[in-house]
């Protein structure tokens, strides 16, 4: 398999976190999202993506797979061990609201493209864009410390979808210094997410692109 990745895109880590829980080997190819405008504004990589986006997956059949969810889906469905969704309908829902609190209402606000276009076309100050991106990191966090239980992991004693999007929103939170004294629970789930060698290889610094 291949992995179009930058090595800061959080939606690329989940997926990479994804393969290495699942044991599964892949090839990273590089797209940059900051050098010259970002390289996957480049038609060569329009042609594997049309949103223009990372992470996208080729599966050994050739098909070319987007968005993070839906590729780590794919993965839990075809290489279903171990699982990364709970049997119980009950936990598994709870487990994708959490995935999706982050990956759906947190994330998309403070995606590149946004930040960029609040400072482009908007005219924002670096300050305004740096409230605007703690806001929703805060008002998010809020919620999810309000609902996971750490035992240690997000959704109890397994990994779940909800621990591989919430490690990289943490990342991201302090790579923006996103103060995060209010959220021992998060924190405490990111701790024990992290001590695992699938979490840890998945980190930004440990990717072939890392700067």
């Amino acid at each position: 398999m291949k992995l179009y990745s930058y090595f800061r895109s959080s939606a690329a880590y989940r997926v990479r976190i994804a393969l290495n829980l699942k044991g599964l080997a892949y090839e990273t190819i590089s797209v940059h999202l900051v050098k010259d405008g970002g390289h996957n504004k480049r038609p060569d990589f329009r042609a594997v993506n049309p949103q223009m986006r990372v992470p996208a997956l080729v599966a050994p059949e050739g098909e070319v797979l987007i968005q993070s969810l839906a590729i780590i889906e794919y993965l839990d469905e075809t290489h279903p061990d171990p699982p990364l969704l709970p049997k119980d309908p009950i936990a598994r829902a709870k487990a994708r609201a959490l995935a999706q609190l982050i990956a759906c209402d947190i994330h998309p606000l403070n995606n590149v493209g946004p930040l960029r276009y609040l400072k482009n076309q908007m005219g924002q100050e670096q300050s305004a864009i740096d409230a605007w991106y703690h806001h929703w990191v805060r008002d998010g966090f809020e919620a999810l410390e309000a609902l996971i239980a750490p035992a240690p992991y997000a959704c109890g004693k397994a990994v779940t979808l909800a621990d591989i999007c919430l490690v990289p929103q943490v990342y991201n939170a302090r790579r923006l210094k996103v103060p995060l004294e209010k959220f021992p629970k998060i924190v405490g789930v990111d701790a024990a997410c992290l001590a695992l060698p699938a979490f840890d290889r998945a980190r930004p610094e440990n990717q072939p692109d890392a700067e």
